[in-house]
């Protein structure tokens, strides 16, 4: 088994209610301003979250594993559309990650009876490391 890794570097200035920072990935795939008000209170500002990155990567992960586990089944999808939707609270004790909820939907599909479609999508689920990563936290 090959074992990867991937990167993300944050670079961050000012105090933690006052500064900001911009992650940037190792691959060159993205550069993301991030604000710690952002967390709080997303409006009018157009730098992602922790939580965010944290529910695009569940989304990514679960799509493409979902993806793989209808073609090993015999089946194709025009389209895999997955919402993540991380939700954190705040206490006294700091912001803690509570749950990701998946929703998806599979346009088009062929070679797969429709009704085995949540069957897939719970062994999908499983599968998923993002979802073995965060489940039980």
């Amino acid at each position: 088994m090959a074992t990867f890794a991937r990167h993300v570097d944050l670079a961050w200035t000012g105090t933690l209610m006052d500064g900001k920072g911009t992650a940037a990935a190792g691959t060159g795939a993205f550069t993301l301003p991030v604000t710690f008000p952002s967390r709080i209170d997303p409006t009018g500002d157009t730098a992602t979250t922790p939580e965010e990155l944290l529910a695009a990567s569940h989304a990514v992960c679960f799509g493409m594993v979902l993806t793989n586990t209808i073609a090993k089944k015999g089946g194709t999808a025009r389209c895999v559309r997955v919402t993540a939707t991380v939700t954190a609270d705040k206490g006294d004790a700091g912001i803690k990650v509570v749950s990701s909820h998946l929703a998806a939907t599979v346009d088009g599909l062929e070679g797969i009876d429709a009704s085995t479609l949540g069957e897939l999508a719970e062994g999908a689920e499983k599968g998923c490391p993002i979802s073995n990563a965060i489940r039980g936290n």
